[in-house]
């Protein structure tokens, strides 16, 4: 039967496939880095968290002298993409403590955990609240999760920033075989050893890109030197990723950005999630066409399901 289990600011998490934990202080949101371990094969994630979360931004130009949050263009970090900062802090770094609630309804358990963005910029009101569900459940080797915003401000296109699974570290591509993008492809680990910028390869943008089917980022780890599982972070309904990052800069960097639509005070976006372990791209597909077209999760007495 699957648990969770609260041990200070650290949660628990087990199944019959899965073991994982969720830290609600330091660095936040989020599976915790390295916890997310396949009972199957031993298999863990390898970088800083799966379904990470950063800050609200839109995507316009800075103007000068106008905020002090401006956002840096032009380096191997951000490219020439042009973005600006909405709210912040960045959650995960910056956010240091969030509110949460477990539950347990046997071989369902999970975590819903929140936090009200403090800093906003150009005249607009700080209080924009962002929730994250994760639910695990007996007998699957991945987690289901979701993302929501509820807005504070009036935006003509409000992005959500997020990693997705999560950024990989490596060495000249010493812990992974590949990696898979469904809007482009099989990339090998050869081409992740120097660095460059998120505009440079691999780059997708809602609009420049055609959407595809499914989309799905997935890794192959190596184990003992040879090609393991793949660990993938699928978003069920494709067309609410705006733009999507797989670049290096001393790893590789998974940002995903969901949203890009107007949005009124008040109003709410998110999206939903398949996160965890697959042995080949079939199994994801099957995983990934059972929950399509999801956006949040809703958690009651009964149950979480995804809708």
């Amino acid at each position: 039967m699957a648990s969770i289990r609260t041990e200070g600011s650290t949660l628990h998490i087990e199944t019959d496939m899965l073991c994982a934990e969720v830290h609600t202080e330091g660095y936040v949101s989020g599976v915790a880095a390295g916890t997310l371990l396949d009972k199957a094969t031993g298999a863990r994630d390898l970088g800083f968290g799966l379904d990470i979360v950063d800050f609200l931004m839109e995507p316009l130009p800075d103007e000068a002298g106008v905020t002090e949050n401006a956002y840096h263009r032009g380096d191997l970090f951000h490219g020439h993409l042009v973005k600006r900062y909405v709210e912040l802090p960045q959650i995960c770094t910056a956010a240091r403590k969030l509110d949460f609630e477990v539950f347990d309804h046997g071989e369902t358990v999970g975590v819903r955990q929140w936090y009200t963005y403090r800093e906003a910029t150009y005249g607009r009101e700080a209080g924009s609240v962002w929730e994250q569900t994760l639910v695990f459940r007996d007998g699957l080797r991945y987690f289901l999760a979701s993302d929501e915003v509820t807005s504070a401000n009036g935006v003509e296109h409000l992005i959500l920033r997020i990693d997705m699974p999560g950024h990989l570290k490596h060495a000249a591509g010493d812990s992974f075989e590949q990696i898979h993008l469904s809007y482009h492809g099989d990339i090998p680990s050869s081409e992740f050893v120097d660095d460059f910028p998120p505009d440079a390869r691999f780059l997708y943008q809602r609009g420049s890109s055609p959407t595809p089917e499914r989309m799905i980022r997935a890794y192959q780890v190596r184990l003992d030197g040879r090609p393991g599982p793949w660990l993938a972070g699928m978003t069920l309904d494709p067309g609410v990723v705006f733009e999507a990052w797989c670049h290096q800069r001393g790893y590789v960097c998974f940002i995903q950005e969901i949203g890009g639509f107007r949005v009124s005070k008040g109003e709410r976006f998110g999206a939903a999630y398949v996160v965890g372990w697959f042995d080949d791209l079939a199994a994801m597909h099957e995983a990934h066409d059972a929950y399509k077209g999801a956006s949040r999760i809703r958690v009651d007495e009964w149950g979480a399901e995804l809708e």
